[in-house]
């Protein structure tokens, strides 16, 4: 026993003598290593009677323990030691300039809602929200369209198996028409917003997504006609294409929520193979692409929502913002957006300090 006295005391003096890491880390090496003198110790407690080993065993393991605690603390120490002369001599100049550290992308739809939201505050719009979980009611049958429109079909249209309290069927919304609804049954005339958001369709091509973004705009006012509509998506495609050359052709169509209503097309320019939005649609080097649809607010549903059709008028209108952007800023595959995939959104997306914005207004 008194050999193991000897050694405990001898190995925490030069433990307690050592003033470097490496000589710490050389020190446990040599007593608690695999050729170690503790280790080698260890071994012999097989070759012991139980009556020795009852003697010596606690007696070694006691020196192991002591010399791996001891250890750690000189470590600790040590470390402690170290941080606090860096922190006396070394100092950081908070004057100086540094490097900017990587950053994340805006993704390309976020910075078109934010353009879009930017033009149409500038034209006097408010921006509204609602829920994407809708009942049937405020989605098809407020907007006029019939039980037996496609559109409300099951392979169309994500149903929820539960109803509301009212008996309603459940649905993820399949546009943001239902925020025109909420909003002309709780809100007094006049109204001026646009609803973004996100909606869903049981569809998925190049050009199709299951959940998707879209921009829808609603007016209710006295006198309001096809002319007010017409200059407002003027007004809203120049600035957003920051072009002063943006032709539109409206065509008339079927949409069961306005009367009449109309298709948007505007004009693009071949240039290099590739489409430029600007132009007449007319020139030989160009064409028409249709962007959003639009119309006169339909009298039942200006009925359906409370008001007084004969009092009150109004238009609509609704474009995806995810085309929108794949128009402006060249992009082919819808599905891209919804990838998750870091080069593509290197390559595509807005860093938080150089996003082109539109600032100066429609008027600009």
């Amino acid at each position: 026993m008194t050999e193991i006295a000897a050694l405990k005391a001898g190995l925490l003096a030069d433990l307690d003598g050592a003033d470097t890491p490496e000589r710490v880390e050389e020190l446990r090496v040599g007593a608690l290593g695999k050729q170690g003198v503790i280790t080698a110790l260890l071994k012999t407690l097989g070759a012991m009677t139980p009556e020795e080993r009852q003697v010596r065993g606690p007696a070694i393991h006691d020196l192991r323990q002591s010399l791996t605690d001891a250890i750690a603390a000189k470590k600790t120490a040590m470390e402690q030691a170290i941080m606090d002369a860096r922190l006396a001599t070394e100092k950081l100049d908070m004057t100086l300039p540094v490097d900017m550290a990587g950053q994340g992308s805006v993704h390309p739809v976020s910075q078109v809602m934010d353009e879009l939201a930017e033009i149409f505050a500038d034209m006097g719009f408010a921006v509204a929200t609602g829920p994407e979980v809708e009942d049937d009611w405020r989605n098809f049958t407020a907007l006029n369209i019939p039980e037996t429109h496609p559109a409300r079909a099951m392979h169309d249209t994500f149903y929820f198996p539960d109803q509301d309290a009212e008996g309603r069927a459940m649905l993820l919304r399949t546009h943001t028409s239902p925020v025109q609804v909420r909003t002309m049954t709780s809100q007094e005339p006049p109204i001026r917003i646009i609803a973004p958001g996100r909606v869903y369709r049981s569809d998925s091509d190049a050009t199709h997504t299951p959940m998707f973004h879209q921009i829808e705009g609603l007016v209710i006012d006295k006198g309001i006609h096809l002319g007010h509509l017409k200059w407002t998506l003027e007004t809203f495609l120049k600035a957003f294409f920051e072009r002063d050359d943006i032709v539109l052709r409206l065509r008339p169509s079927y949409f069961p929520f306005t009367e009449p209503s109309v298709e948007v097309d505007v004009g693009y320019t071949l240039i290099n193979g590739q489409r430029v939005i600007g132009g007449s649609g007319d020139d030989d080097n160009g064409g028409w692409l249709e962007v959003l649809g639009s119309g006169m607010v339909n009298r039942r549903v200006i009925e359906a929502c409370g008001l007084d059709p004969d009092e009150w008028q109004g238009f609509a209108f609704g474009t995806g913002v995810d085309r929108l952007a794949m128009l402006k800023y060249g992009m082919n595959d819808l599905r891209a957006f919804f990838d998750g995939d870091l080069r593509w959104l290197r390559h595509y997306g807005f860093t938080a300090l150089d996003i082109p914005t539109l600032s100066g207004g429609v008027g600009a």
